[in-house]
């Protein structure tokens, strides 16, 4: 992993202790975990010219949307259409963040296989006949 990934995460985990040492125990929310927007999402996207683009959302859906309509990344958005070929839930934002960093520091043959593995998993099911073209 590139030494900048390094430092990022371990300023992430120790932000994430302190916050959570410090925190007092949340109330009982009709909108707490099992709500789909707090949920962090890592999501890869195959653009139109074969190049790969990584991100984090709690919502793929409206995320996915605004990368077709040029709105969601300056790098997206000279390289509609765009695909989703790789989503996974993460928990939460900062988890999301810290998996975003290792895939990104994964080499382009590494990412192809993760996207093979997720798309032919009988587990997990296949994106949305939607998102690819």
């Amino acid at each position: 992993m590139k030494p900048k990934y390094k430092r990022m995460l371990s300023g992430m985990k120790v932000k994430e202790e302190i916050l959570r040492a410090s925190a007092p125990a949340p109330a009982p929310s009709p909108f707490s975990a099992s709500s789909p927007a707090s949920v962090w999402s890592l999501y890869i996207l195959e653009c139109s010219d074969g190049s790969l683009y990584t991100g984090v959302t709690n919502d793929i859906d409206r995320r996915f949307l605004a990368h077709q309509e040029g709105k969601a990344s300056r790098y997206t958005r000279t390289r509609r259409p765009v695909a989703l070929v790789y989503r996974e839930e993460c928990g939460s934002r900062s988890q999301a963040l810290s998996r975003e960093c290792a895939v990104k520091s994964l080499s382009r043959r590494q990412k192809d296989e993760l996207i093979r593995t997720f798309t032919s998993s009988p587990i997990l099911p296949p994106p949305a006949s939607s998102y690819r073209r």
